[in-house]
């Protein structure tokens, strides 16, 4: 089977530490290694370093060959910009199709979230590769939630078709965006509700064609980039083929209009590190709540806080949830509650022209 992981990313969520040649997935948030590189660990045992596809962008490829260095480099493939998930998951489709595997597995997920359970991970997937080698589905793994978190997206479960050591695979009613806490919590209470992880498994010819039947446009672009597969106009054809392509989601492009979608319902520690206050809530903290990245510390009266500062002592009197990040040249400030907003930092930064900041 061929695996595939999403590596794009602009370096918005985890700003200032992540910046564009440094995205999420090239940090060690939680770790001595990249989350690129725990992705990498997790899956590496289930295929051949040459079955192991990263879909990547220019800033990134290079730092990616080195990281990964067991996976061939023609493996490793840069878009020119990032179009969403349906061109990534297209392209690498393309690729694996140009090389003959049209029957494979394709398992695609990303490159950047934080699993803690790998042996039920990996179990989740095998299942998973299973019945999608001997069932014309589309397959999508949910978590089954633990608390009304609004960060993520959800997948009503329906019908369940399987059960297999524990792991049970449902067909999908329908898929629901970000909510708010009210309609979290009520996700949360029905029972029927998943996380929706953005991991999936389908045999390589029938997302193509899927894509070819819901989004053909995509699909036609696609064609073009299959038959340059291999051949010295490659580079450019994906550039040009790129230049027009929309901006799509699989999730909003397939995956929500195909009529053969199932669900896969696991319940490995999952968590898709969103936020400064995702990272919060995983840490190990202190009697007061408080999580301090750094050497040296004074926290007086101050409670439930995260501070990362690897060069500097960090004093704090009286203060409550605040997310605290200084890094050489920049330094973040704001309420916990917050952090998904770091984005619009970026925003203006970009629309100011701070390049030394991006």
């Amino acid at each position: 089977m061929y695996i595939i992981l999403m590596a794009g990313g602009t370096g918005t969520r985890f700003w200032p530490m992540s910046r564009r040649c440094k995205p999420k997935q090239m940090l060690q948030i939680t770790g001595s290694k990249s989350m690129i590189e725990m992705t990498y660990d997790r899956i590496s045992s289930l295929t051949s370093p040459d079955k192991i596809l990263v879909i990547t962008n220019s800033d990134l490829k290079v730092s990616i060959e080195k990281l990964l260095s067991k996976i061939p480099a023609e493996n490793i493939i840069a878009e020119p910009v990032g179009k969403n998930t349906a061109p990534c998951i297209g392209l690498a489709g393309a690729i694996i199709q140009a090389r003959g595997d049209v029957d494979d597995i394709m398992v695609v997920l990303p490159a950047d979230h934080l699993v803690d359970d790998v042996k039920k991970f990996r179990k989740t997937l095998q299942i998973g590769v299973s019945y999608a080698r001997e069932n014309d589905c589309l397959i999508t793994i949910g978590i089954k939630p633990t608390y009304a978190e609004t960060g993520y997206g959800y997948i009503q479960k329906s019908t369940k078709l399987q059960k297999k050591d524990g792991i049970s695979i449902f067909k999908v009613k329908t898929f629901a965006e970000k909510p708010n806490l009210e309609t979290a919590q009520r996700f949360l209470q029905s029972g029927d509700f998943l996380w929706n992880s953005g991991i999936f498994i389908w045999k390589v010819g029938q997302i193509m064609a899927e894509i070819d039947e819901h989004l053909p446009e995509l699909g036609q672009d696609l064609a073009i980039i299959k038959n340059a597969v291999n051949k010295t106009k490659f580079n450019k054809t994906v550039r040009d083929v790129y230049s027009r392509t929309k901006s799509i989601s699989i999730d909003y492009g397939v995956m929500e209009v195909a009529k053969r979608v199932c669900v896969i319902q696991s319940d490995f520690p999952w968590n898709d590190l969103g936020s400064w206050e995702a990272v919060y809530n995983i840490s190990k903290k202190d009697k007061n709540g408080n999580v301090v990245d750094g050497e040296n510390s004074i926290l007086l009266d101050s409670k439930n806080n995260y501070f990362y500062s690897k060069k500097k002592i960090i004093a704090a009197i009286d203060i409550e949830n605040l997310i605290v990040v200084e890094v050489a040249d920049a330094i973040l400030i704001c309420k916990q509650d917050q952090s998904q907003n770091v984005k619009k930092v970026v925003e203006i930064l970009e629309r100011e022209e701070l390049e030394k900041y991006l």
